[in-house]
């Protein structure tokens, strides 16, 4: 049984504004970050790994050099969750330093 719901896609969008620089692609929250060097980009990554882990919620991303891009959807609800969202925002956070 999933943890959270699955948001409908009214909900998503009137949500997006909230998480600057994400967007709703392919059932999911999708959001490109760059950072100064490969350091940098790693070092958010390690940061949100500890989060994604005390959250028992992780991303599908990947990294090229200070690139970072993220995915963000609940498998276990079939879909975008307040979990994601809630994911985002810390993200943001992190990011924006």
């Amino acid at each position: 049984m999933p943890r959270t719901k699955a948001l409908d896609v009214a909900e998503i969008e009137a949500r997006l504004s909230a998480i600057e620089g994400w967007t709703f692609d392919n059932g999911k929250l999708h959001k490109e970050l760059e950072f100064a060097d490969f350091a940098s980009a790693f070092g958010f990554m390690t940061q949100i790994a500890i989060w994604a882990e005390k959250m028992d919620h992780h991303p599908e991303w990947s990294n090229v050099y200070n690139r970072v891009e993220v995915d963000l959807r609940t498998h276990d609800a079939g879909g975008v969750t307040e979990l994601d969202f809630e994911l985002a925002a810390k993200m943001n956070r992190i990011a924006d330093g």
